[in-house]
């Protein structure tokens, strides 16, 4: 047997590893698995190559809970090591870095996750355990070694009797760790951190129908029937899928094998994706996955961290930010990308340069398939607009390449249920929606019900009328309008319609100019001056007598500012303010004129401006209790 100390000049290693390396003390059992996983991927490569005595064979990883003992093992039947290998990889090159971590990291080690850094996944075992054993029997003839530590430098070395290739580690619980005694506390940790490793993971024995065995059937002499219970057998339980979806070339797959690996990973979402992207590159970086577009919500922050990150099929994290473009967080699936570290911040990640080329990829990625569905199914398409323009819409807003991309599938739909491109709704309008001084004016509607007379007007001179209802529409707009040539958006109910898209012909107004000053100064004294700005305009005289509108580029700001962004907070502070458009020509507003009592004139003016007030939704609590008295009195 040999004692000794383990390389390492500051006495109290263990104890600062059990406070710095992690806040989250679960992630050891993700350590060592991983530890075992390599020891058999090792020895698989050997085998492959002739350069190991030993057969691969058919080797798991085994979990086991001695919850008397207030132990835990995990047995591999990896490459394992000799006493000299145990001497050199656990006892000196573990803690090599150890003083260097020490200066470098010890105020901000959490944050920093330096275990894989140093190499000092095993000594996470630390952790939970107050004494740890290795057992251990190399692929080589040489004896097993039995390695021990109780959390010191000190440490104990001997021969041991093991037989069988391949390392278990012993954890001796700590009394603050007992939590890891739990069989449901375990499973938990495997299924989150190892669900997808590349070796059979066994935890526990589960029984099931022999699949050889065929139940009888016997009468008796009554001509009674019965029939033997189903024969079981008892079976290794193998928690995990070594052989993942994302880990296969997409020829090897189907549509269902796509959907069933949706199941797998989201087992309580109970709606099928609407298509997936598989992703599969090995140059200039090495990266797999497969990303899910599901059904959109507006509300962009219930759609994030869905997206499961893994490094050699192991588990790392569900927040993507700095790997994945923003835009795309609202996916679902798997990225696995042995080129992103597994201990690191997220502001080394946001710095990396390979992590940067892999967001640059996925972006590209996403949209050629975007296009490619676009192209080869156009009607099927349309009907998805609805549940994923939210994120083409938010990538054109926050990815330029993104946005460049766009122009071949981005869709505008019409309140008629009607698509366009951007290039085919430009042809479409132009020759009708040009203004008088050259610039074309787009309209859209962000509600069909609240705007649908403003709607219905717009209709009645052969426009086209977009529905776009994203709460990120106008910094999108305002991105279009500063990306294309001469072009505007106008919300249809942004002002009158012959003022959203004016031509050279203009409206004669019956008033004479005395009349329409006498009318400005009567609709004044009574309409509130602070919530309304007046606006005398000549229209169709079948044209509704009074039209509430809110100016574009003030309600946009608002919007704007609602939602992050665009504009100042002067906009969002501002009280609500409308233009009152009315119509010179109609017979109404002629009536109200020439009304001579001024009772009937205030009553006229206070009728037509509410009805205007409940076309827009604005007319609510006690001033829609008057205007409905106010109604049923005229009826009589």
């Amino acid at each position: 047997m040999t004692k000794g100390s383990i390389n390492v000049s500051v006495e109290n290693i263990f104890p600062l590893i059990k406070k710095f390396l992690y806040s989250d003390h679960e992630i050891f059992l993700r350590e060592l698995i991983s530890n075992a996983t390599d020891a058999t991927l090792k020895l698989k490569h050997l085998a492959s190559i002739g350069e190991s005595k030993s057969d691969y064979g058919n080797p798991i990883i085994e979990v086991k809970i001695d919850k008397d003992g207030k132990k835990l093992h995990i047995i591999d039947q990896g490459l394992g090591m000799t006493a000299e290998e145990v001497e050199k990889y656990i006892n000196q090159v573990a803690f090599s870095g150890a003083e260097e971590f020490l200066d470098k990291y010890k105020d901000s080690a959490k944050d920093s996750g330096i275990i894989g850094h140093f190499g000092l996944g095993f000594y996470s075992a630390f952790m939970v355990a107050e004494k740890v054993e290795i057992i251990t029997k190399s692929h080589t003839d040489a004896p097993a070694a039995h390695w021990t530590c109780d959390g010191s430098p000190e440490f104990t070395l001997e021969a041991s009797d093991k037989t069988e290739r391949g390392s278990e580690i012993i954890l001796h619980i700590a009394e603050d760790s007992t939590e890891f005694l739990d069989e449901s506390r375990i499973r938990e940790l495997l299924m989150k951190y190892n669900k997808f490793m590349p070796i059979p993971i066994k935890f526990g024995t589960k029984d099931i129908n022999d699949p050889e065995f065929e139940p009888k059937t016997t009468k008796d002499k009554d001509g009674k029937e019965t029939t033997e219970p189903h024969k079981q057998i008892t079976v290794d339980n193998i928690i995990n899928n070594p052989n993942p979806a994302w880990t296969k070339q997409p020829t090897e797959l189907e549509g269902d094998d796509y959907k069933n690996f949706y199941r797998e990973l989201y087992p309580m979402q109970f709606e099928e994706p609407l298509f997936n992207i598989h992703l599969n590159v090995d140059y200039p970086f090495n990266l797999t996955g497969i990303l899910y577009f599901p059904k959109m919500t507006n509300d962009m922050n219930l759609q994030k961290d869905k997206i499961q990150l893994y490094q050699n099929q192991v588990y790392v994290t569900d927040n993507v930010e700095g790997i994945v473009p923003e835009f795309l967080t609202m996916l679902r699936g798997v990225i696995d990308s042995p080129d992103i570290p597994l201990n690191v911040s997220r502001s080394y990640l946001q710095a990396d340069g390979a992590v940067k080329k892999i967001s640059s990829y996925i972006t590209r990625k996403v949209a050629d398939k975007l296009k490619s569905l676009f192209n080869s199914n156009r009607e099927d398409f349309e009907k998805k607009w609805d549940d994923i323009k939210i994120v083409i819409e938010y990538g054109m807003l926050s990815e330029e390449k993104f946005f460049e991309k766009a122009d071949a599938f981005a869709l505008y739909p019409t309140v008629d249920g009607k698509f366009y491109t951007y290039d085919e709704l430009f042809n479409k309008t132009k020759a009708n929606q040009t203004d008088k001084d050259g610039k074309l004016v787009l309209l859209y509607a962000s509600n069909k019900d609240t705007q649908h007379s403003y709607i219905e007007a717009a209709k009645a001179k052969g426009y086209e009328v977009l529905m776009l209802d994203t709460p990120i529409v106008p910094h999108l707009i305002q991105k279009l309008e500063s990306s294309k040539e001469n072009i505007t958006f106008a919300r249809v109910d942004g002002d009158h319609i012959n003022n959203l898209i004016k031509k050279d012909e203009t409206a004669i107004s019956k008033l004479s100019e005395e009349e329409k000053t006498t009318l400005d100064t009567l609709l004044k004294d009574i309409i509130p001056q602070e919530k309304f700005s007046v606006q005398l305009e000549a229209s169709d005289s079948d044209a509704s007598p009074f039209i509430i509108t809110q100016p574009e580029f003030m309600r946009r700001m608002k919007e704007m500012q609602q939602t992050g962004g665009g504009g100042m907070n002067m906009f969002g502070n501002m009280p609500e303010m409308y233009n009152l458009v009315v119509n010179t020509n109609s017979e109404l507003v002629g009536e109200i004129l020439n009304t001579k009592t001024k009772k009937k004139q205030e009553r006229l003016i206070t009728q037509s401006l509410d009805l205007a007030r409940l076309s827009q939704g604005l007319l609510k609590g006690e001033e829609l209790t008057n205007f409905i008295k106010r109604s049923y009195e005229l009826l009589k």
